[in-house]
């Protein structure tokens, strides 16, 4: 019998015959099986990462479940003391409601069992009297005065008590506020300390602050030959010795002059000037007791920064212009320092830390710094005002 090529294999049939099966039949049957068996284990993959995604989610709700137990044992916990205090009142016949439960804590800390040294200490690196005000808004405990304290006022005012004394030479304490409960707090006078020295009055409509910084003035744009005054008025110089130094641009006049708070600053819209006889009227209406004698008093004395000389004037019959032994003019960008020493009765003058000497004598009463600048067609006039280091011994601490 001829061979067709395909190998055949025996297999039982149902009725225990004997059935030939070939070799493709064998393949195509092992195939299927094969099959079968992936899609079987892609059914168990599938199976398999929803059992994982199951468990992930029964460990979720097992941690939320712990947390809902110690809330819950937190909140039993107030309830059985809230319940313990409502039979304590019933029984001392007092109020027989029931108070409300409170999940929520606040702790708080005690700072008058805290040294105050060391609560200073911390506090003082904040520095400036915004930063203190703010801590003081921030927190009662530093703001509020405290109530088993010595101190007469809060942790944070005390640290600017501190700050001010550390700063602040005797003559500027004579010129700060004083401390009064409720009305001076230490606080502002902190931030007074601050800002010692800045042109805070602008006398006269060709005078304006430089870039919104009162330490700065500067002739008007667009005028010339017409005179301004800027005072500081909120330092006002009563005794011992004060220095400051300004710096210079064009050929400004600096001086002292009285303190006149009570002076309207918007009745002066057009020039203006200390040694305008047309002014001294009003100057001399603002007198207080503490200007002295008003013969041969000096109410205002400046220092001409073109060649040196020196002006004063009593507001009255005298208006005095002349030389003095270290007169010396100065140029754009040089430094006037200058000392009122009214201890000795005194005002010496300083060019870029060298001392030219003592422009004035016979000085006493209050005085505040001044500027009188006016606008060439050459040069701008600005001045700038700061708190200064006196270059020698002189008498004197710097203001």
């Amino acid at each position: 019998m001829a061979d067709d090529g395909r190998a055949k294999r025996l297999k039982s049939s149902q009725d225990g015959g004997v059935v030939h099966v070939t070799d493709a039949e064998l393949r195509g049957r092992v195939a299927e099986l094969a099959s079968e068996n992936e899609k079987l284990r892609q059914e168990n993959r599938q199976h398999a990462g929803g059992i994982a995604e199951l468990e992930s989610e029964i460990a979720k709700l097992r941690q939320e479940n712990a947390q809902l137990r110690r809330r819950a044992g937190g909140i039993a916990a107030l309830e059985s003391e809230n319940e313990h205090l409502r039979r304590r009142a019933q029984q001392q016949g007092g109020i027989h409601e029931v108070l409300p439960v409170i999940v929520a804590t606040t702790v708080t800390v005690d700072l008058s069992r805290v040294d105050t040294s060391i609560v200073s200490h911390v506090t003082s690196f904040l520095g400036t009297a915004r930063e203190l005000l703010n801590l003081a808004l921030a927190c009662k405990s530093f703001g509020w005065r405290q109530p088993v304290s010595t101190l007469n006022w809060s942790l944070v005012e005390e640290v600017a008590r501190q700050a001010v004394s550390s700063m602040s030479t005797d003559a500027e304490m004579s010129s700060l506020p004083r401390y009064v409960r409720g009305t001076a707090t230490w606080l502002s006078i902190l931030h007074k300390h601050e800002h010692l020295l800045m042109f805070d009055v602008l006398l006269g409509a060709y005078i304006e602050h430089r870039n919104v910084d009162k330490t700065t003035v500067s002739a008007a744009e667009g005028v010339y030959d017409r005179r301004s005054v800027a005072v500081s008025s909120g330092y006002v110089m009563k005794s011992g010795a004060h220095y400051a130094e300004f710096l210079i641009n064009g050929y400004p006049y600096i001086g002292i002059v009285r303190p006149m708070p009570g002076l309207d600053a918007s009745a002066y819209q057009g020039e203006f000037d200390f040694f305008g006889s047309v002014f001294y009227t009003d100057f001399l209406a603002q007198r207080s007791d503490d200007w002295g004698d008003s013969i041969g008093n000096v109410h205002a004395c400046e220092f001409s920064c073109y060649d040196g000389e020196m002006g004063w004037t009593d507001w009255d019959d005298d208006d005095i212009f002349n030389g003095w032994e270290g007169m010396e003019g100065y140029q754009s960008d040089d430094t006037v320092g200058m000392l009122l020493n009214l201890d000795r009765g005194t005002l010496t003058v300083y060019k870029n830390n060298r001392r030219l000497g003592v422009m004035k004598d016979g000085l006493s009463g209050p005085y505040c710094w001044y500027v009188s600048l006016v606008k060439s067609q050459l040069l701008t006039g600005a001045v700038t005002i700061k708190r200064g280091t006196l270059p020698n011994s002189d008498g004197a601490t710097a203001t």
